[in-house]
């Protein structure tokens, strides 16, 4: 189905049960691509992806706190001015892009107060609304965040300067008091023009954690920053004040039980937004409610399992990233074992539950031991509310029909042949409402054993275009597109 389609139409499509045919994916493109054996700079480790409402542009964030746009360039779109860009053709038309522009959005920075180093290190990205044909977006790194504004300028230049060249100004006057050796007007030609980025507002000092997530409202007026313990609330064009609206830090920190790992406004309501916690909970706020949220309206946490708990119970279940819907009714949830699908007017559980790393459950104390079982991975669902995606390790990502008895599901490696890994057919739902990834318990999403899997390269960042097919996810330093 066409991520295109009208929402009420994807709404009933969902809700009837009717199947689309299983996506084929193919490599479409990829940006930065490494020769064998060039070592990866950290700082060129992109940390952040976005594409922005209308999908004719992404924009990525690294290590180093560079943001690079790239926009569409098939179809309407002019396709000149490409550089570091490898692409496929198809018979069939897939968006295409071309790099933009890129600018420094933070540098590191030192908190003299706590002796503490800031990175430079971009952790999320979000576009605001576009005005007067300029992009205007949000970039943070742990403690800062930055308004930005990239338009298009024409670069201007003098070609005929209003003097005499032998440098004799005066040797006569006109009857207008005018030098004649002076020539007017000025001539000034425009060339072609070149977009420029200008930080607009900087959001500072107002968060004594990380931050690990921010978020547009869709009134397009006001934004929210979360970190471990608090949520504020911004207004674009306010940047000395915010409004803390959640705030879960106990009165002893001895005491703190939980943090928050996310959040998310509600596409559609504005008064409504989702944040996430390490206890793999997931609350649902109105705004309407109070001004301090401390309560919720709504909470959706998995059922307790029948059985014993261990000593990574609590961590694998921690949520790294939530996603709505674009018609907001789904919530998608991401903890480091399961891709979770939760219906907003159900909070009984989740509606499906997808198994992404289920055969490395033999593997935590290793995985604990080199820290890789408190990587973040993120998630993101396709415009049409029928697929997902979430990424794994030895830079492979997942893709998962989330339709009801949809059986589709795809694993692809971040390369230029994105099938080479063989994966068996998962088997089906083990029971009602749950529809599983696959029976991985003693495999690798490669068939084979889950040594075979490389912990060092992990596919954390990836996003899916608004209205196509599409998906763009990171590797390294490299960003890899491929479409359907």
């Amino acid at each position: 189905m066409n991520g295109g389609d009208d929402e009420d139409v994807v709404v009933v499509a969902a809700s009837s049960g009717d199947q689309s045919p299983p996506l084929q994916w193919r490599f479409s493109q990829v940006f930065g691509e490494r020769s064998a054996g060039e070592e990866v700079q950290p700082v060129d480790m992109i940390s952040a992806i976005e594409f922005d409402h209308s999908g004719d542009h992404l924009a990525t964030g690294d290590r180093g706190g560079r943001v690079v746009l790239f926009e569409r360039s098939d179809a309407k779109h002019s396709s000149g001015g490409r550089r570091d860009l490898e692409e496929t053709d198809y018979s069939v038309r897939h968006p295409e892009f071309c790099y933009k522009t890129e600018f420094q959005s933070h540098d590191p920075a030192f908190d003299y107060l706590k002796s503490l180093e800031i990175e430079e290190k971009i952790n999320k990205i979000r576009w605001c609304q576009t005005a007067n044909g300029a992009l205007f977006l949000l970039s943070t790194n742990d403690k800062t965040i930055k308004y930005w504004k990239v338009q298009d300028k024409k670069i201007k230049k003098i070609c005929d300067i209003n003097a005499d060249p032998s440098g004799a100004v005066g040797n006569g006057i006109v009857a207008n008091g005018v030098p004649e050796a002076l020539r007017l007007p000025v001539v000034v030609t425009s060339h072609e023009s070149s977009p420029v980025a200008k930080c607009r507002r900087v959001y500072p000092h107002a968060h004594d954690y990380h931050i690990n997530s921010i978020s547009i409202n869709s009134d397009g007026e006001t934004f929210i920053s979360a970190d471990d313990l608090r949520i504020n609330l911004w207004n674009l064009e306010i940047s000395n004040q915010s409004f803390n609206i959640v705030d879960v830090k106990p009165e002893k920190m001895e005491d703190l039980s939980e943090v928050i790992t996310a959040a998310e406004f509600h596409p559609t309501h504005c008064n409504m937004l989702a944040y996430s916690s390490s206890k793999g909970s997931i609350r649902l706020i109105d705004l309407r409610q109070s001004a301090l949220c401390d309560s919720h309206s709504k909470l959706f946490e998995e059922p307790d399992a029948a059985g014993s708990k261990s000593f990574f119970t609590e961590i694998i279940a921690s949520v790294s990233d939530i996603k709505f819907a674009k018609e907001g009714r789904y919530l998608l949830s991401r903890d480091y074992m399961t891709l979770k699908l939760w219906d907003i007017n159900m909070d009984s559980g989740p509606v499906s539950t997808f198994q992404v790393h289920e055969y490395l459950k033999p593997k935590l104390c290793d995985l604990y031991e080199n820290d890789s079982i408190f990587d973040k991975f993120e998630c993101c669902i396709s415009g049409n509310g029928l697929r997902a995606a979430t990424g794994s390790y030895s830079n492979l990502f997942r893709v998962f029909g989330v339709s009801p008895g949809s059986t589709e599901t795809a694993t692809l490696e971040a390369s230029r042949n994105p099938m080479r890994r063989h994966v068996p057919v998962p088997s089906r739902p083990s029971k009602l409402g749950s529809i599983l990834g696959g029976s991985e318990s003693t495999a690798g999403v490669d068939g084979n054993s889950s040594n075979a899997l490389d912990y060092t390269t992990k596919l954390l960042h990836l996003a899916w275009h608004p209205n196509e097919n599409l998906i763009a996810c990171a590797a390294g330093n490299s960003l890899y597109m491929y479409c359907a």
